[in-house]
Order: C-alpha cells, then sequence, then structure tokens
C-alpha cells in the first residue's frame, strides 16, 4: 500500500483530496498550513490564540467517505450573516473551536470530527504554533499577514516567517514514510509554500528520495502569481525549499471559453502558460478544470484522481 503526502491549503487542496480519497489501496495524508488569518478564522485565531483552523477544515470535509458528505459539508461550511458577535462565523469553525476545548487539543478537534466524518487518511497542521506569514516584495516592501498579501500591488520575492516554527513532528514522520510527495493545487505563496518554509518540513522531503510532484494552478493569481509561468511557481517554490524540488509538474491544458477568460482578465488572472526553456523535471499535460454553474474555474477532482493513479503506476 502506497503513502501519498499532498501538502497545501486553501480550496484547491480540498479539490484535490475529493478525488484522491478514491483510490484504492493508498494511505493519504494532508499536510495542511495553519497560516491563514483572515475572516472567522483569523478573528478565532486572534481572540483564542489558536492556529489557523479553516483550512484544515476544509480538508476535513474533502475527505469524509460518509454518504451524506454534502450535508455535513453544508453545515461545516455555513456562515452566519452580520459582522457581530457569531456573524460572519463559519459554523465549522465554532464546532472545532468546541472540540478543542472538550479534548483539550487542537489535534484531538481534528481527530473527533475526522471520526465524525468517516475521513479517509489523515489531516495533519505543519505546525501546532500560530504562525504569521511575511512578505517582502521586490520593491522592499514588507507585508505582514497571509491576508494582506495578494492585496498588495506588487511582486513578491520570499515569504517568511519571522519567529522559529517548531514543525508538527507527525507530519515529518509521514514525509519521511511517503512514497509520493504532491505539493499544490493552491495558493504558491499563501497555502503551498507557507509549509515549505518550516525548514524541517522541507529537510524531510529533501531527504526523502520518492518523486516529488507539483499540480500547477490553472490561472495565475492577482497578487500572487502575476505574469507567472509553470517554471516561474517551480522557481518559487525552489527558492523558498531545495534545488530541484519538483520531478514531475502537472500542467492544465484544458481550453479555457474566451468568454471566461475574458471575466477572469478583468481580475487580473490569466492562464498559465509554458515557459520554453528546458527542464530538469517531466511535465504532463492533462484536462484538469471544469467550469461551475457561475463560470467559474474549478479543479475536476475526477481528473486529478486519475492524473494521480497514473503517475503511482510509474513509481
Amino acid at each position: 500500500m502506497k503513502n501519498i503526502v499532498v501538502i497545501g491549503g486553501g480550496t484547491g487542496l480540498s479539490s484535490m483530496m475529493m478525488g484522491m480519497k478514491k483510490i484504492k489501496d493508498v494511505n493519504l495524508t494532508a499536510i495542511v498550513t495553519v497560516a491563514d488569518d483572515g475572516g472567522s478564522t483569523g478573528r478565532i485565531r486572534d481572540v483564542y490564540h489558536v492556529p489557523a483552523m479553516g483550512d484544515i477544515r476544509h480538508v476535513l470535509c474533502a475527505m469524509s467517505l460518509e454518504e451524506n458528505e454534502s450535508l455535513f459539508t453544508d453545515l461545516m461550511n455555513y456562515r452566519f450573516e452580520g459582522e457581530e458577535d457569531i456573524g460572519g462565523h463559519s459554523l465549522g469553525n465554532l464546532i472545532f473551536l468546541a472540540l478543542m476545548d472538550t479534548t483539550g487539543s487542537f489535534m484531538g478537534a481534528i481527530q473527533s470530527i475526522s471520526r465524525i466524518l468517516n475521513v479517509k487518511g489523515q489531516i495533519l497542521p505543519s505546525t501546532l504554533d500560530v504562525v504569521t506569514l511575511y512578505a517582502l516584495m521586490q520593491d522592499g516592501t514588507l507585508v505582514r499577514g497571509e491576508k494582506n498579501i495578494p492585496t498588495v500591488a506588487n511582486h513578491i520575492d520570499k515569504v517568511f516567517y519571522q519567529q522559529t516554527i517548531t514543525p508538527y513532528q507527525k507530519a515529518i514522520d509521514a514525509i519521511e514514510e511517503a512514497d509520493l510527495i504532491i505539493y499544490g493545487i493552491g495558493s504558491l505563496y499563501t497555502s503551498v509554500i507557507p509549509n515549505l518554509i518550516i525548514r524541517e518540513i522541507s529537510q524531510a522531503i529533501y531527504e526523502n528520495p520518492c518523486p516529488k510532484i507539483y499540480f500547477c494552478n490553472a490561472m495565475t493569481q492577482p497578487g500572487e502569481t502575476d505574469g507567472y509561468t509553470l517554471e516561474d511557481h517551480i522557481r518559487a517554490l525552489e527558492k523558498h525549499s531545495f534545488k530541484n524540488p519538483v520531478d514531475i509538474a502537472v500542467f492544465n491544458e484544458s481550453v479555457i471559453p474566451d468568454f471566461v477568460k475574458e471575466n477572469y482578465g478583468k481580475e487580473g488572472s490569466f492562464p498559465v502558460r509554458l515557459g520554453k526553456e528546458s527542464h530538469p523535471y517531466d511535465i504532463i499535460k492533462r484536462n484538469l478544470i471544469y467550469l461551475d454553474e457561475k463560470g467559474r474555474i474549478r479543479h475536476n477532482p475526477d481528473a486529478v484522481k486519475q492524473t494521480v493513479e497514473e503517475i503511482l503506476e510509474r513509481v
């Protein structure tokens, strides 16, 4: 049985895990960033001084094997109206906070929700520290806080933590035992890299000789990856971890309708392109996306599943 470790955060990671949980005869581990400091998650984090649980909540729902998964997901993601008291809070975050209190720990809450949702695999934070992500822009501007980084009209030079971060040991153990390590899908600088800049996490990935796969985003992200090619994404991973961190890059080749590209273009988002330089890694091109009812681009969980199964056959 193969051990697969997926590293990231945000809705992209959830889409991946929604498909990958259907792969037979694998042990799945999602290692998730806790650097989120926006919205309901950020408010709870500031008041109670606990790691961010929002991305972990999404992944828990995505990895549920319950037949009525959608009901649980709807409840966990339900957001109260308003801005005061519980207004603006996600019900799932409040349940998570309550379980932290009753079980006595952040991991206790994850394990309790995992049992309730019958989660396939394990979800682990990259650290249990309460962390603040910083970004140094190319013009020297310093931005504090994950939620603020994409709002600055500038180019990111690097992201980092100012304090020393203690990695979560079980995340290190999972990386050491992995037969396949996957980065993505997700915001490059605020979902994937926040895990890699924990030195021990990158060191464990480096020391494991197993194949490392990068699922690249289909579109550039305003404020993070403006104008980035696939190669630029991987160069950023390398800058924040170690030389040649990727063995196989998965690139979306789905045809995007012109009206969709126009709508995204108005927001400053464009399809990620392939550069023309040679690569020390292989590139797999696949149709990875679909359009939802609002014409928004979403990653297809089944397409991700099929691509990972194909890669597993190679290794």
